[in-house]
């Protein structure tokens, strides 16, 4: 890499001082000599300039290459180390435990796990684990305590762990099934039943509304109502939905440029701090200097690439496309893992200042089944009102 120095040289006669310069056989580039005489030189040719014994003034006016990023590090190495000793500071304290917390209301529980996480190194003003280290220690904890527990996590939130877990319960006794209807939760269109007790009471392609009763928990016989029985199965239903989601008119495009600077990236925690960059718009390559494994901080030389923006307008087709995926993208977050999409299409297309609004239509094969409780319900007056 090149290393110059632009300097400007000023006294009576400076042309004089030109031939010197030329008669020592010094390479000059980009010469000025109007009142006073500036010059760019190598920097070895530099060194040479400043032990001549002259009454001329030199000055030096920029700097290029190595040469400008060993004068910016020897200017702020100060700056830089101080910066640097409060970081670590900072790393060194926010890399300590001040508080452990287990949630349980169980207390015999709460000091057994405690004691186990001490015995493991997690406790007050101890340096934290690492991800791995903190995943051992909580499968050890749980073949230990296999009988006491169901699962358990550690979680850091800052200079905290907080330890949430749920105790295994013995014994648990199954919940006894009370007599019940399926009802449907929403007005639908009936796709598939799939029924193990109770009678069905719609069929397939069926319209029914929110509260209409699917899979009966009354067994007839005729018109008879016999006995009540826990209506279990599923149904599921065609239903829809509107999502409407937000499309810009352009496409930003970036474009790299030959505009080139080097410069120094410090990376701490999840920030990043950019030295003697100026660009707004860039890409960037680093060379890592400093890296820590222990400590989360990096410090890299980066060469930073001015990018030129523009904006490219959308086609009609790309903003469907987009919006559409975009669209299934949202309704999908709402969707059980047995639900799916059976079609969707885009109903409107609004144009909202810099935006577009799409509305997209959604038909969706969704589980309508929840229940009622008939277990207070008296079969026997329930005919008699029926033979009435």
């Amino acid at each position: 890499m090149i290393s110059r120095i632009k300097i400007k040289i000023s006294g009576k006669n400076p042309s004089y001082f030109l031939k010197e310069l030329i008669l020592m056989k010094i390479k000059l580039y980009k010469i000025d000599n109007n009142k006073d005489l500036i010059v760019v030189v190598d920097y070895e040719d530099y060194l040479k300039i400043k032990d001549i014994k002259t009454t001329y003034k030199i000055k030096v006016l920029r700097r290029y290459g190595i040469c400008k990023y060993k004068y910016l590090l020897k200017k702020y190495f100060s700056f830089i180390i101080t910066i640097l000793l409060g970081l670590l500071f900072i790393i060194i304290l926010s890399n300590i435990i001040f508080k452990v917390e287990v949630i349980t209301p169980n207390k015999e529980l709460l000091k057994t796990i405690k004691k186990d996480l001490e015995n493991e190194g997690i406790k007050k003003f101890k340096l934290k684990k690492s991800y791995n280290t903190i995943q051992k220690i909580k499968e050890k904890i749980l073949e230990k305590e296999k009988d006491k527990l169901e699962w358990l996590e550690i979680e850091e939130h800052g200079v905290k762990y907080k330890v949430v877990l749920e105790e295994r319960k013995k014994n648990i006794e199954k919940k006894e099934c009370l007599p019940r209807h399926i009802i449907s939760t929403k007005t639908a269109i009936i796709k598939t039943i799939e029924a193990e007790t109770g009678e069905i009471t719609v069929k397939k392609n069926d319209f029914v509304n929110k509260g209409d009763i699917l899979i009966s928990g009354f067994i007839h016989n005729k018109e008879e109502i016999m006995s009540k029985v826990c209506a279990r199965g599923k149904v599921y239903g065609e239903t829809w939905y509107k999502v409407k989601v937000l499309h810009p008119k352009t496409t930003t495009i970036k474009t790299t440029t030959k505009n080139k600077r080097l410069g120094f990236t410090l990376h701490i925690f999840n920030y990043n701090i950019e030295l003697f960059n100026k660009y707004k718009q860039y890409k960037n390559k680093k060379l890592s200097l400093v890296k820590s494994n222990l400590l989360p901080i990096n410090i890299s030389i980066t060469l930073y690439q001015k990018l030129k923006i523009s904006q490219k307008e959308n086609t009609k087709k790309t903003i469907i496309n987009n919006s559409l995926k975009k669209a299934e993208l949202e309704i999908k977050k709402k969707l059980k893992p047995d639900e799916s999409i059976i079609s969707k299409k885009v109903l409107k297309i609004l144009k909202k200042n810099s935006k577009i609004e799409v509305e997209v239509f959604f038909k969706i094969k969704e589980n309508i089944t929840t229940y009622f409780d008939i277990s207070n319900i008296d079969i026997e007056s329930l005919n008699k009102k029926e033979e009435e």
